[in-house]
């Protein structure tokens, strides 16, 4: 399945494009991070570590994940 990893050195951010709904929460809670008009749409180092796990742990379809960079 295709993915799409963004690093911020703490995290990295992990969307699925076929898993998506789009039901939009993450550029809701976060817009300064995605942007859906924005090449590349997610701009992870717009927000802090903290930020981002709250919001990928709200996303409905399970199209964004993270894992925890050592």
């Amino acid at each position: 399945m295709e993915t799409h990893e963004y690093n911020t050195g703490e995290i990295t951010i992990i969307w699925k494009p076929k898993v998506c709904v789009h039901a939009g929460i993450c550029v809701k809670m976060l817009p300064k991070v995605y942007n859906p008009k924005d090449r590349p749409w997610i701009k992870q180092d717009n927000a802090t570590a903290e930020e981002l796990k709250d919001q990928i742990s709200k996303c409905p379809s399970g199209a964004l994940s993270f894992k925890i960079n050592s």
